[in-house]
């Protein structure tokens, strides 16, 4: 039984995967369901056994795929819950892994389809922010709160902390990367980090950072 349950899980998942990277090559107008199938690597009755139609599996794909980004960013902030003698150093290296999770292929494509389809699709975009910015504040704030409690950041509030910080980063790359259209190169990226923490360092730093 947990073998079978297993499969299917691993099916799901096959077909989610699929379904997201064919939404995001062709768009959901012309993607089809075959298509689907092709991609995950199982037969299209399988596709519609774990999702009734093709806009269920648009939701339920991009939910997954916003799981997924959200996931390796909480990731990304782990170094912070032990950030070692050089505080800077710890939060140059997380915003740097921040900025290339929101510049990888995955959350180009993300967006793309968010703002593609947000009439087709209006819930969708609730959908999303389940999984969105506002959870990854969370988790920063907490990892900010625990520094502010070791005296290395002020304590004031963890909350705009954590807000201005990803301000800091996702701001400037908006603006650089033209809205997803533009290849940021590595050295670009480090350079957004480094000015994002330089700023966020004057504001929020204590003599024992």
């Amino acid at each position: 039984m947990a073998t079978i349950s297993r499969g299917r899980i691993d099916k799901r998942q096959a077909i989610l995967e699929g379904a997201f990277a064919v939404f995001a090559r062709l768009g959901y107008a012309q993607a089809c369901v075959q298509d689907i199938a092709d991609e995950a690597g199982v037969a299209k009755p399988t596709v519609y056994n774990h999702m009734t139609d093709k806009a269920t599996l648009f939701r339920n794909a991009m939910e997954a795929a916003a799981q997924t980004a959200l996931n390796e960013r909480r990731a990304a902030l782990e170094p912070l819950a032990d950030p070692g003698g050089d505080l800077r150093a710890t939060l140059e290296s997380v915003a740097g892994e921040l900025l290339r999770l929101h510049t990888d292929e995955r959350s180009c494509a993300l967006r793309r389809l968010l703002y593609s389809e947000a009439l087709r699709f209006p819930d969708v975009l609730d959908i999303v922010k389940e999984s969105g910015p506002h959870r990854l504040n969370q988790t920063l704030a907490d990892r900010l709160a625990r520094l502010a409690l070791a005296g290395r950041l002020r304590a004031d509030d963890p909350d705009v902390a954590a807000e201005q910080f990803m301000a800091l980063l996702i701001g400037p790359l908006e603006a650089r990367s033209q809205m997803g259209t533009r290849t940021i190169p590595a050295g670009e990226l480090r350079d957004v980090a480094g000015a994002a923490v330089e700023t966020f360092m004057k504001a929020w730093a204590t003599d024992q950072s």
